[in-house]
């Protein structure tokens, strides 16, 4: 070989394929905004589910993300915003399919369900012919999902419930394993499949998805939007959709896997007051994490933990029954580590600087 060609290898570049969602075609190098059609709604008006999709211009994966499956689910949809902002993506490698409303339904009415009181995420693989849930599924899964090479979709807690920022995804794959450690969440929970669930349908079509759970419904939390917009990017630079980052200080924390999680649940009704924050370490039978009261004072209950680990969810309403669930405990092979990862996490999403990329990526709002 030459002297100095060695140097100058020329790579081929491979040109994206176009992508047709619903009757709408996406070429390489476009950005278009569909409504995908998904019935009508007893007032006549349209039930409509927006879908935004960059087609670059060299061939990669097709990654779509998910928000608002469960109506009252709003970091989601914060996350997509604000990753739709990051100037990187203007040089994106494969396709990026953005959903950040699939239950519009609910998310106007605020509310985890749809119409008919159904759970969408319930109802997948869904029907043509079934109801808005089994129709609303079937459409998602046949324009979105089974168009796509990877996914995440994005949930918080229930009403009332947070959840400290997590993925539950098949650890087992390697393939999904290995995007879950390059989102970079403090915490990873191997979690079974659910019947009906987006998750459990993308598997049956060989698609490796993440489930990030972080904050809580009808709230924004700044630091599960920031660690939310943070692990998509980090993903997709982990697929090559991306380039790797510029700054030399970035770093991925890799996150901690629990064995098992359980809930502790209310041993009386009454006023539930917490004394622990998510990520907070317990040690079986000796943290007081919470206490529960009757309204005078006089019987409060003491909540402990039977089994050491880390608080990775806790119901926010301080009136319960007895045996609702009040906090949600990972378990750790080594608590002590799976601490000091959440603490190391929090500290990284609380601080500007790393959020702030001037000529990069993520904006911090």
């Amino acid at each position: 070989m030459p002297q100095g060609k060695a140097n100058n290898i020329v790579r081929k570049v491979v040109r994206n394929k176009p992508i047709t969602i619903g009757d709408v075609t996406v070429n390489p190098g476009e950005r278009k905004t569909i409504d995908l059609k998904v019935g009508k709604l007893y007032t006549h008006s349209e039930l409509t589910m927006p879908v935004q999709v960059w087609c670059g211009k060299q061939a990669g994966p097709v990654l779509f993300i998910s928000a608002a499956i469960h109506g009252d689910e709003l970091n989601g949809v914060e996350i997509i915003r604000r990753l739709l902002k990051v100037k990187s993506l203007q040089r994106l490698k494969g396709t990026l399919i953005t959903v950040p409303i699939v239950n519009l339904h609910g998310f106007i009415n605020h509310s985890r369900y749809l119409p008919d009181r159904r759970d969408l995420n319930r109802s997948f693989p869904g029907s043509k012919s079934g109801s808005i849930a089994g129709r609303l599924a079937n459409i998602f899964l046949n324009e979105i999902v089974k168009k796509a090479t990877h996914g995440i979709d994005l949930h918080t807690g229930a009403i009332n419930r947070t959840n400290l920022p997590q993925i539950r995804a098949d650890l087992d794959n390697e393939i999904v394993r290995s995007m879950a450690e390059s989102f970079g969440s403090p915490v990873m929970l191997n979690s079974n499949l659910r019947d009906g669930s987006l998750r459990a349908a993308a598997v049956k079509q060989g698609i490796p998805i993440l489930l990030y759970e972080a904050g809580e419904a009808l709230r924004f939390d700044e630091v599960s939007i920031r660690a939310g917009v943070q692990g998509i990017i980090n993903v997709m630079r982990h697929l090559e959709m991306l380039q790797k980052s510029r700054k030399k200080t970035d770093k991925i924390i890799k996150p901690v896997v629990a064995r098992a999680s359980f809930w502790i649940r209310a041993p009386q009704s009454g006023i539930f007051r917490s004394l622990v924050s998510d990520g907070y370490r317990v040690e079986a039978n000796k943290t007081l994490i919470g206490v529960v009261s009757d309204p005078f004072g006089e019987v409060e209950v003491e909540v402990y933990s039977p089994n050491s680990g880390i608080v990775i969810g806790q119901m926010c309403m301080p009136l319960v029954n007895e045996g609702e669930a009040l906090f949600h405990i990972a378990k750790f092979a080594r608590s002590d580590i799976a601490e000091g990862k959440v603490g190391e996490f929090q500290e990284e999403m609380q601080d500007d600087s790393n959020l702030m990329y001037p000529n990069d990526d993520i904006p911090s709002i």
